[in-house]
């Protein structure tokens, strides 16, 4: 009989193991090919109203599901398997970045300076939206009336999440962290992403979590192919951000 229960324990064990391990690849796999930035609060929507529930096979939903990702299907179809998974880039200094606040950003220029493409594509500009979670930001215990814009939207499936529009540049040409900062400052961003490899991103005041952390700018980084390993791990401009920053003391 103790033999049998030990059996029995162990077993049980080995499925719970299991069990963990799938859900910690599928994780894994979902992190990797789907961008959260992006898609979390579409893909959301979509998979509450049921629109994506289908595969590739038989995509009876596709069409549904076409609809409902709307102009980010491109972007997130990956995210509910009904498309093919996006490459992820080897470089790993696009994969590192550092993030700033302004401390007296410009939100209508920044909106005027991004509405439409830019004539000299300096930059490249992504919108798309992302949910807020209003009982963070409501007191307890007190009635509230708010007005809301054309942008905004409360989820009828979820009262407490109002749906904006984030809208984020990225510059075309690389940047040092120095220029970067000061390029986003001069367009009225609230902040301001610096990935290593030189791309620059500039953020609205309707983003959260500083927008896109993946690096998305058209000329950066600039591909060598007799790059020795040193260069390769260097950030882009340091050399110039280090001289201006001697210079400053």
């Amino acid at each position: 009989m103790f033999v049998q229960n030990t059996m029995t324990s162990w077993r049980r064990t080995l499925i719970v193991a299991i069990i963990g391990i799938l859900f910690l690849a599928a994780i894994i796999k979902y992190s990797k090919a789907c961008n959260e930035a992006i898609c979390a609060s579409v893909v959301s929507k979509c998979m509450l109203t049921q629109s994506c529930k289908c595969d590739l096979v038989t995509c009876t939903c596709c069409k549904e599901c076409f609809s409902c990702l709307s102009y980010l299907y491109d972007e997130c179809c990956s995210c509910v398997d009904l498309c093919p998974k996006p490459n992820i880039t080897d470089n790993p200094l696009s994969k590192k970045s550092h993030v700033e606040d302004f401390t007296d950003p410009m939100p209508g220029l920044f909106q005027a300076l991004t509405a439409e493409p830019d004539p000299h594509e300096r930059w490249l500009t992504f919108t798309f939206p992302v949910d807020f979670d209003m009982s963070l930001f409501t007191p307890k215990h007190e009635n509230k009336y708010t007005m809301k814009t054309s942008n905004e939207e409360v989820h009828p499936l979820k009262p407490n999440v109002m749906t904006v529009n984030c809208t984020v540049a990225f510059m075309a040409q690389c940047n040092s962290w120095n220029k970067c900062r000061a390029s986003c400052q001069s367009m009225g961003a609230s902040s301001y992403r610096w990935f290593h490899d030189g791309c620059c991103e500039c953020i609205g005041d309707t983003c959260i979590n500083y927008g896109i952390n993946e690096s998305r700018c058209i000329h950066c980084p600039i591909d060598k192919e007799e790059d020795d390993l040193k260069d390769q791990y260097d950030d882009y401009g340091q050399d110039e951000d280090d001289l201006t920053e001697d210079d400053i003391d």
